[in-house]
């Protein structure tokens, strides 16, 4: 972000999420210094830009046309960047990303390598949480860009399937069906089970299967509720009941034999990992370049020397 755009950066923040605290966390300001940049603003406009009442923040009519204009220098900056990026082939910046903890821990570290490789001047910063949490971060422009793997239909963002994934059922090598190569799901709801936590798109793919097959959560004979994933692998190691986690989770652990992952008679489980932004996000050159990046990459590499 360069020094002319930032006053316009935080005064759009500050319109956008209507408060001055979660602008200075995402500006990485401290509150009165947001508010300096707004009344340096105001005083160079001499007129209030936003109604302040006890509990509320709104753009007043000068601050309308002021932040519809924001937008469009903004945009015109990024434009700018870009093309001077392309000509001098620096490219720089940041980017911030917000990653589901399937995707996070699994997928984008192998990413985010090969990427600093290629664009070894963007710095990238990561928040990995659970789905319902990312999209939070996203709402509040805490993030510019998400890769999550939940049901997205409640949000108001554009979404862009990149990795296809698939879940399947895990348990320990001593368990009765270890030598088995799929399970009904009958069997499924009767044998201890470990979920993870509400939020989590792993759970929300689970719950939907399981119900688009008749079976409600009560049927399902629930042992334990855990944060996290590898926790839950821990757990089925250890024999304390079975799971269903995606197929990224479980390679390493498949392929040493810790664990053996099983079908589902009554058809795979299939979803996408998808790449969430804001609609009408204005995109940074370095974030355009990480999009780019993401698209292309290889991710079958990534499984091949473990079960593909």
């Amino acid at each position: 972000m360069g020094l002319e755009d930032h006053k316009m950066k935080v005064f759009c923040t500050v319109a956008e999420t209507k408060s001055f605290s979660k602008t200075s966390e995402i500006v990485h300001l401290t509150q009165p210094a947001v508010s300096l940049q707004i009344q340096a603003l105001e005083e160079y406009y001499e007129t209030k830009l936003f109604d302040r009442t006890s509990n509320s923040i709104t753009l007043s009519p000068a601050g309308e046309v002021l932040y519809k204009y924001a937008k469009y220098i903004l945009a015109l900056y990024a434009a700018a960047e870009k093309e001077i990026g392309k000509i001098t082939g620096h490219t720089k910046g940041s980017v911030t990303i917000g990653a589901s903890t399937t995707i996070g821990n699994h997928i984008l570290p192998s990413v985010i390598l090969s990427f600093k490789k290629a664009y070894p001047k963007i710095k990238i910063n990561v928040y990995i949480e659970n789905t319902k949490k990312i999209m939070d971060l996203l709402n509040t422009g805490t993030i510019e860009i998400g890769l999550v793997e939940g049901e997205m239909s409640k949000y108001k963002v554009t979404l862009d399937p990149i990795i296809q994934d698939e879940l399947f059922v895990i348990v320990s090598p001593q368990h009765p069906w270890a030598k088995r190569k799929t399970i009904s799901i009958a069997e499924l709801s009767k044998e201890p089970f470990i979920f993870r936590e509400e939020g989590s798109g792993t759970r929300q793919i689970t719950e939907k299967y399981f119900s688009s097959h008749g079976i409600k959560m009560r049927d399902i004979h629930l042992n334990i509720t855990l944060g996290s994933t590898e926790a839950i692998k821990e757990a089925v190691e250890s024999g304390i009941g079975v799971s269903i986690v995606s197929k990224w989770v479980a390679r390493k652990e498949v392929k040493y034999g810790n664990l053996i992952m099983l079908g589902v008679k009554e058809g795979r489980m299939v979803r996408n990992f998808h790449l969430v932004m804001n609609k009408n996000a204005i995109l940074s050159h370095a974030v355009t370049e990480f999009i780019s990046f993401m698209k292309t990459y290889p991710y079958e590499n990534l499984l091949k020397d473990y079960f593909l």
